[in-house]
């Protein structure tokens, strides 16, 4: 009997070992050799840099207390390499900053988040009395009901030039909508908030961000510009690209004001330092850190944040990016893992580059998984809109050739369809800009921008569209022909 208590003691502490194990899961970063991890992200960065023609890039990873990896790949112009204290510009993630400082004054007792914007300028006078109803929470949640359309901001000629003339933008403008109603994402809400800080806190806005939140965290290679004309004139910077036809091609960032909503420039290094700050705790209160970090109260855009719980159990995690047409960044912090990654890139935005793809598979390799490989990338698709302007351009000769031998006669009829067929690729050309607006759920996007987004295929429909003008005018050549001829023989007649 007292053998059997003994086997029966030996088999529930067993289980109970068993259990333990189960119930605390090894880490597989932990687990792993960590240089074994580094080789697996270099290969699969400098892999994936590869086949999306970027030229540079910077990587971050926080991981618990430490900052595990800040890297660079790639090189500069004049031949020196891209390293984790390299400075790019982060574009929107600049957001959170803004939303941080901002947060700190409320925290200090000095903003009330639910107080309107406009009773911290009591000079303001707004034509649309709504204005005087948009609260501070409002332009950090993007629910101000100010809208590209209502207020261009790329399109903006001339551009704002300091803060200081941040509330003209509240001036003229009819809201797009009644604010706290709807949520449009529009920069100058950033701008305007920036405003605020210089305005409440009597500090310049750059001297505010470094002195109450790059010196504290340990962020001394960080800093702020006002507009991105700033950034060809900083030597450090990588030169932002665009990729056309499978070709990388250097271009300066066009003019743009971005104090408060995109102006930051920062390395790999402080990213990591700012990323672990996040799930540390020790920003702000408790209270105001559980609010800094939560989707608002019209969809899951918060405080400079994009808030997201996983379906898949991986917890709460808090994400931007950024987007500058020669500029590109990513960042995304998993709370509950505590484990952030950021990556910064000298390429601007392009519909065949899946940027947030690179956060996916450095996630995936931290996590002891094997990142997912897709077809879609930037070389195979620029390489089939090499292909389809070829085999256009070959369509193109042999339709022309055809209509040239035509000996039926064209009915009007026919002509119209035709006329009507060949015409669709031009218009898409001639109304791009609204259609992408459309797509981009509202935001006015410039001419350039749209060039560089979308090259190749702007390039593949001016080619179709000049064949099919080609055609047409060949069709148009040979009915009149046929008309002439029809006539000549009913007069013989």
């Amino acid at each position: 009997m007292l053998q059997l208590k003994k086997c029966i003691c030996i088999m529930i502490s067993c289980l109970m070992l068993v259990c333990s194990v189960w119930g605390t899961p090894v880490s597989a970063t932990a687990a792993r050799d960590k240089q074994d991890i580094l080789k697996d992200i270099d290969d699969y960065m400098n892999r994936s840099m590869k086949a999306n023609h970027i030229q540079a890039a910077s990587l971050a990873i926080a991981y618990k207390d430490e900052v595990f990896y800040a890297n660079g790949y790639g090189t500069l112009a004049d031949g020196p390499g891209v390293t984790g204290n390299t400075p790019f510009p982060i574009a929107s993630l600049s957001k959170s900053f803004t939303a941080l400082a901002v947060l700190q004054l409320a925290d200090s007792g000095r903003i009330d988040l639910d107080a309107a914007y406009a009773s911290y300028f009591p000079a303001l006078s707004p034509r649309d009395p709504r204005v005087h109803d948009i609260t501070v929470r409002h332009l950090l949640n993007q629910t101000s009901g100010l809208h590209d359309k209502v207020n261009p901001d790329m399109t903006r000629t001339p551009q704002l030039q300091s803060l200081q003339e941040a509330n003209r933008i509240l001036t003229e403008v009819q809201l797009a909508h009644d604010p706290g109603t709807a949520y449009s994402y529009h920069n100058p809400n950033y701008v305007l908030l920036a405003s605020l800080v210089e305005s409440v806190s009597g500090e310049r806005f750059s001297e505010y961000l470094n002195s109450h939140i790059f010196k504290p965290l340990g962020m001394n290679h960080t800093f702020t510009m006002s507009n991105t004309q700033q950034i060809s004139g900083n030597e450090k910077i990588p030169p932002g690209h665009y990729v056309s036809l499978g070709r990388a091609v250097s271009q300066p960032e066009p003019a743009w004001f971005v104090d408060g909503p995109a102006g930051i420039v920062s390395t790999a290094e402080d990213m990591s330092i700012w990323m672990q700050a996040q799930y540390q705790g020790s920003l702000l209160s408790p209270a105001l850190m559980t609010q800094y970090h939560a989707a608002g109260d019209i969809g899951p855009y918060g405080m400079g944040w994009l808030a997201k719980e996983s379906e898949s159990g991986g917890g709460r995690s808090i994400s931007h990016s950024g987007i500058f047409w020669t500029y590109k960044s990513e960042e995304r912090i998993y709370l509950d893992e505590r484990m952030g990654i950021a990556v910064m890139f000298n390429s601007g935005i392009n519909a065949f580059v899946n940027y947030s793809a690179f956060i996916d598979g450095i996630a995936d390799i931290m996590r002891g998984e094997t990142p997912e490989s897709s077809f879609v990338n930037g070389r195979n698709m620029e390489m089939i809109m090499l292909a389809l302007i070829l085999v256009t351009i070959v369509w193109g000769v042999y339709a022309y050739l055809r209509i040239r031998r035509r000996n039926k006669r064209l009915t009007i009829g026919q002509l119209i369809r035709i006329t009507a067929g060949r015409l669709i690729p031009l218009l898409i050309l001639l109304f791009l800009s609204p259609l992408m607006t459309f797509i981009g759920g509202g935001r006015v996007v410039p001419g350039f921008g749209i060039w560089t987004m979308l090259s190749s295929p702007i390039v593949w429909l001016a080619v179709w569209s000049l064949i099919n003008l080609v055609h047409m005018a060949c069709y148009y050549t040979v009915y009149v022909q046929h008309s002439k001829k029809s006539r000549l023989e009913s007069g013989h007649r």
